[in-house]
């Protein structure tokens, strides 16, 4: 039998794994806007977990979000663009825990590949990008990550700036449709496999431990180990793995340990995150104004992944105003007829991560569970 603190063990560890050159840089910046210049180390050479397509142009690009922290980003351009030819463009994140070189790069060069101008973005404190302490995590600087790379492309010569739109995977997901409620410039909107990372801090598995009770533990211990060891690493997949492990963490492992989608600067590959760094995540909930989104949101999870309630929960309250697991009731959509819910048949949490593969060995060729075409139609009707 799979022991209690075995399963407190892994279920933290699938929490947290839920991936010069060209660059954007603000003219008449302010003494402190300079003060907060950061210079970054990018990688020049090709290090991502896929093969680079030869449909696509890739070059390497870096923006500051409001907070003053500098991004890092892979751009991914079409081949064959007319001179002077305005695009719609896709920004990208995600998972959480995860960095651009692993699935969100994969997203974005796909999407690159059917007409988008596309980014695949580091988030704060994470991956090649800037921010200190590492791998750490704020609702308000996450979210304003994604606007920020929305500023960044609404600047580009060949992008339409009225043609935006997202993708969040995994974690960023949910952060993916609380920067659409907030950003109206965010015109289309897919949540991948979504994790709400809100409700699952405070709320733990299936709202498992939705009580006072357990909450005030968990505050007690974030508030010691503040004080202890406030930059200790938690998560990271569990490794090696136990036998008895539930089947989600080893296709987790599957994906961040093995050369399916290992990567050095991966927290969920490596130690994972700061074990403080999801404090204010726990104490705050994301989706309370999704059910006021106008814009286009296509919400797609897979039939067998064990995080699929997070995606349907999210869809229900965005377009009823109300659904289980929530404890905010609010008016149903003005716009309910754009949103949708695409639920993959047979795949898991982590096939839509890559598309998936034929057994877990990280060997194994892929499924192609992710719905592409799918995907670039949404955008292609909701970004004309």
């Amino acid at each position: 039998m799979f022991n209690r603190l075995k399963v407190k063990t892994i279920v933290l560890t699938a929490l947290l794994a839920g991936g010069m050159l060209a660059g954007c840089t603000d003219k008449g910046q302010t003494k402190s806007e300079e003060n907060m210049n950061t210079t970054l180390q990018l990688t020049q050479e090709w290090d991502k977990t896929f093969p680079l397509s030869d449909k696509v142009d890739h070059k390497k690009v870096t923006f500051k979000n409001g907070f003053g922290i500098e991004l890092a980003a892979d751009m991914y351009t079409p081949k064959g663009v007319a001179e002077g030819e305005k695009l719609a463009a896709i920004a990208i994140s995600g998972p959480f825990g995860a960095v651009k070189e692993q699935s969100s790069g994969l997203y974005a060069q796909h999407m690159a590949e059917r007409g988008f101008l596309t980014i695949a973005f580091d988030p704060s404190f994470t991956g090649e990008s800037g921010g200190e302490p590492r791998r750490t995590a704020s609702p308000d600087i996450n979210t304003e990550d994604f606007m920020a790379a929305v500023d960044f492309l609404s600047k580009q010569d060949n992008v339409d700036a009225g043609r935006i739109g997202i993708i969040g995977i995994c974690g960023w997901g949910g952060i993916a449709l609380n920067a659409a409620a907030a950003d109206t410039r965010i015109k289309a909107t897919v949540a991948s496999t979504m994790y709400d990372m809100t409700r699952v801090s405070g709320n733990g598995y299936f709202d498992s431990e939705d009580k006072e009770e357990s909450r005030h533990a968990a505050r007690e211990a974030l508030a010691k180990q503040r004080l202890a060891d406030p930059s200790a690493m938690a998560g990271g997949v569990v490794d090696p793995l136990p036998e008895d492990a539930p089947q989600f963490v080893k296709d987790y492992f599957d994906y961040y340990k093995t050369t399916r989608g290992y990567h050095e600067r991966s927290g969920n590959s490596n130690d994972g995150w700061r074990a403080i760094g999801t404090q204010a995540y726990a104490n705050s909930r994301f989706l309370y104004y999704i059910n006021e989104i106008r814009s286009a949101v296509l919400v797609m999870h897979g039939e067998k992944a064990h995080s699929r309630y997070f995606g349907e929960a999210a869809y229900k309250y965005m377009v009823e105003g109300k659904a289980d697991g929530y404890n905010f009731i609010g008016k149903p959509n003005p716009n309910p007829q754009n949103k949708q819910l695409l639920i993959i048949p047979g795949a898991t949490h982590c096939d839509l991560y890559d598309g998936g593969y034929t057994e877990l060995t990280g060997e194994g060729q892929p499924k192609n569970l992710i719905p592409w075409d799918t995907l670039s139609e949404f955008f292609k009707e909701n970004l004309k």
